[in-house]
């Protein structure tokens, strides 16, 4: 920490956010604040990549190496997601993620997300969805992120980029999350779904709350709340789905599917479903990345000097964000048929957990693969954004975010400080950030 900043300890912003919240769904985990034994010192059996806590303290590293490395395909059975199988290294992930026919993400054998919905509230979106009904529905919101209109965004972001740095302050600590992450990619959600401007933070609200209803941090009031506040949402834009339906076709998310030929008879829930895939889908990829490349060049400051000195690295920089940070840890399949790989027999019907955020660390497919590297050479060659058919929409647009990002900081400051150890989200979908604070130097 510079000598200059010690005197700011005191300061609000640098005071961590407490935890309190205890759900009893996780029984028989780690509980809040205890300590993750390493690895090697628990049977296989008992590695529990799921362990919200683990992901909160970030000490699941040692778990995917070791599944990685003496159980590439393993069972789990016995989770409060039910049992799943887990698919840890690279190359294996992307077989699974390319084979359609044998592993499926519709809604109606579970979705992508581990674990069973609540009852009586299936949410159908087009990624949960096989072919051909994955791509009709894709299809019709890709305008609203293709090339054309990423040239068109471009000086739209970067005049709200620049306008909020201009307003940060320089030499006074503040919470990077809040401030820069958050508010940068909700300002452009709320262009894409064409939203109310002044009630953006809604997006993030809905966001966060539907990634998070087993995390009390997030929803202290359980299923109850969510389903509630799930509702809230629906009722928002079934209202804007309505009115969009009614005027010309605009480019924006819910008016092209208001109009498209096989979305605008979509059920309510179907409706909801494909509204919340868009708020995460544009909001969590985005917004973690943006904390994590800060964090990561404090972590590793001669990559920081390497940026600097070379302002042309920023775009792989930030492909090389995107693989070492992986904002969304996994992604599940359903079995349709028996399937073996490396001796073990997946069943039809079970759950298998594709699991990004250890592929992008697979030591059989990268070079020091837990360092950060800003001018790695294959860094885009990353699984973040998934492979196939599933790959995330909005890719290109997340990319281009985060490099305005850093071309208007480098113009702006001379170094951003990391004044302490970042809170992380409890859970393993999201891989987020909930604070890191930060003091900004000019230049």
């Amino acid at each position: 920490m510079a000598a200059d900043t010690v005197h700011l300890l005191d300061h609000p912003a640098l005071q961590r956010p407490k935890i309190s919240h205890r759900d009893p769904l996780f029984e028989g985990y780690l509980e809040i604040g205890q300590p993750a034994p390493p690895a090697s010192e628990l049977p296989l059996s008992e590695l529990h990549p799921e362990d919200p806590e683990l992901w909160r303290q970030q000490k699941m590293w040692d778990r995917f190496e070791r599944l990685r490395n003496e159980a590439p395909v393993h069972y789990t059975a016995d989770s409060f997601v039910g049992p799943f199988w887990s698919i840890s290294r690279y190359e294996d992930i992307m077989a699974v993620d390319t084979d359609h026919k044998r592993f499926s993400s519709s809604w109606e054998y579970g979705g992508i997300t581990l674990g069973s919905p609540p009852a009586d509230f299936e949410l159908p979106m087009f990624i949960a969805m096989d072919e051909p009904q994955h791509s009709e529905q894709r299809k019709t919101v890709q305008p609203a992120v293709a090339p054309n209109m990423l040239k068109e965004f471009e000086p739209l972001i970067r005049s709200r980029t620049q306008g909020l740095l201009d307003s940060l302050p320089v030499g006074e600590p503040f919470d990077w999350v809040d401030k820069v992450s958050i508010e940068l990619t909700t300002m452009m959600l709320a262009t894409l779904f064409d939203y109310p401007f002044e009630k953006r933070r809604d997006l993030t609200h809905w966001s966060d709350m539907a990634t998070g209803m087993n995390n009390p941090d997030i929803c202290p009031g359980g299923e109850e709340q969510w389903k509630r506040e799930m509702m809230e949402c629906l009722a928002t834009f079934m209202q804007i789905f309505q009115e969009r339906g009614a005027q010309p076709l605009k480019n924006d998310l819910i008016s092209l599917l208001a109009h498209g030929e096989k979305t605008r008879n979509m059920t309510p829930m179907e409706l909801l479903g494909n509204v919340i895939l868009l708020i995460v889908g544009g909001n969590d990829t985005t917004r973690n990345s943006m904390t994590a490349s800060v964090y990561a060049l404090n972590k590793y400051p001669a990559e920081y000097e390497k940026l600097k000195a070379d302002h042309s690295l920023i775009p792989n920089m930030v492909s090389e964000t995107i693989r070492w940070q992986t904002p969304l840890a996994h992604m599940r399949r359903t079995a349709l048929e028996d399937v073996e790989m490396h001796g073990q027999t997946i069943k039809k019907g079970d759950q298998v957990a594709m699991w990004y955020v250890s592929g992008n660390r697979d030591e059989r497919f990268w070079d020091r693969p837990n360092d950060y590297i800003i001018d790695r050479e294959n860094a885009r060659r990353h699984i973040s954004f998934g492979f196939g058919i599933h790959r995330c929409v909005g890719n290109r647009l997340a990319e281009l975010q985060l490099q305005i990002l850093w071309q208007e900081l480098m113009e702006r400051f001379s170094h951003i400080e990391v004044m302490d150890e970042p809170s992380f989200t409890a859970g393993a979908f999201v891989k987020g950030y909930t604070w890191m604070p930060v003091v900004l130097h000019g230049k």
